[in-house]
């Protein structure tokens, strides 16, 4: 992948990310994470006394609220909430703290980009790890980053690239968000699995191109998303990450 971008970036390359972690009140721990001006605030408060009629003898409850900018939670807040506990789940081990309530808040800091959410979902993903991280509350078997993929035209052809720009929506043709576990307690960095995907394409033909297609889109997504674990690792204590990388206790 040679070819450049309207803004000088190659195919793999993201736009430049944020971190920080913003010390929330009432707040176990939390964090911020963007793509340039695409970016998602996490908070994380527990373990925590869960009400009785939902408590789990073996393990802690694990609640993802989505908050959107202004207004209540829509269906697609609901909706992307009960993906992203789902995808996060893999991640914790839970059964550390029985009879209690771990809860994630998520709110986007952007405003909406029309049809194209995967940027945002991303964000938010990868704001909830840091947020997960920040806490050290909730035992971690791994994390989980995020990263988007597109299919944009690009002069007589199109071409797969990661976190496309605003410039670039009007040409994006498919694509989606890759999230992606990497996992503690191996050597050599532990397993990476694809954990969720909504890639969707337009093309008006369907089969081995489209399989093909979906294939080099995650693989350039899982080399992007490790990109981001890197830039993760470096705003982390070296000490709390040392314990977590050798950690070989994965019980759930």
């Amino acid at each position: 992948m040679t070819s450049t971008r309207r803004d000088g970036r190659s195919p793999q390359e993201y736009r430049p990310i944020g971190m920080s972690f913003d010390g929330l009140a009432r707040a176990d721990g939390s964090a911020r994470f963007g793509f340039s001006t695409t970016t998602a605030l996490a908070s994380v408060s527990g373990p925590i006394e869960v009400k009785s009629v939902s408590e789990n003898p073996s393990q802690a409850l694990f609640e993802v609220l989505i908050r959107p900018l202004s207004n209540v939670p829509g269906t697609e807040a609901k909706s992307m909430a009960a993906i992203i506990r789902g995808l996060l789940i893999p991640s914790l081990l839970l059964g550390h703290n029985p009879r209690t309530l771990i809860q994630l808040v998520i709110q986007s800091l952007s405003s909406p980009r029309g049809v194209w959410k995967a940027g945002i979902y991303a964000a938010m993903i990868n704001a909830s790890t840091l947020a997960l991280l920040n806490a050290g509350s909730v035992p971690m078997r791994g994390v989980i980053c995020a990263i988007p993929v597109a299919r944009i035209v690009q002069g007589q052809s199109t071409v797969l690239v990661v976190d496309p720009s605003e410039e670039e929506e009007a040409a994006i043709q498919g694509g989606g968000c890759f999230a992606f576990m990497f996992a503690f307690g191996l050597k050599g960095g532990g397993d990476t699995n694809c954990v969720w995907a909504n890639w969707s394409s337009t093309k008006s033909v369907g089969g081995v191109s489209d399989e093909l297609e979906l294939v080099a889109a995650k693989e350039l997504a899982k080399k992007a998303a490790k990109s981001v674990w890197d830039a993760m690792k470096e705003r982390l204590d070296p000490d709390y990450l040392s314990r977590m990388e050798t950690d070989e206790d994965g019980d759930s």
